[in-house]
């Protein structure tokens, strides 16, 4: 499998925006650019935890869709080495949450990015830290 990509930012929305699990759990690509994405996900209500509120695996894998699109767009393959999440607020049943991640730092073979998470009106549900590894040489 290369690991320069042609077309990353349509390889970054295609394929990575629409891997098997983020479909299944119904996560949307609404915007890639180069080093930048936002994706949004519908609490619903099999999203929920015992607090009635958006569960973390929810919320942090909305994140981790929005950093996976976006570091897969700068035209080398990425795979996320670490990452760090810090709930703020609750999301609700029926409250779409966007995820956005932006690159900090992008070095030769390392990255740093900004991923954060909002509900409605903008409230910050999560602040969250990655950091990914890019195959081949940036």
């Amino acid at each position: 499998m290369p690991e320069i990509v042609d077309n990353p930012i349509e390889y970054a929305r295609e394929i990575v925006g629409k891997d098997p699990m983020a479909t299944f759990l119904g996560i949307r690509v609404e915007e890639v650019r180069e080093a930048y994405a936002r994706c949004s996900l519908t609490i619903g209500p099999d999203y929920l935890n015992a607090a009635e509120r958006a569960h973390g695996v929810a919320v942090f894998a909305v994140a981790d869709q929005a950093f996976a699109v976006a570091c897969n767009s700068t035209g080398y393959k990425a795979l996320a080495l670490h990452t760090t999440i810090s709930y703020l607020s609750g999301a609700l049943d029926g409250e779409q949450v966007f995820a956005e991640a932006m690159a900090v730092h992008i070095g030769k073979k390392v990255s740093t990015w900004k991923i954060e998470v909002r509900g409605s009106a903008g409230r910050l549900v999560a602040a969250c830290e990655g950091i990914a590894y890019h195959k081949g040489h940036l």
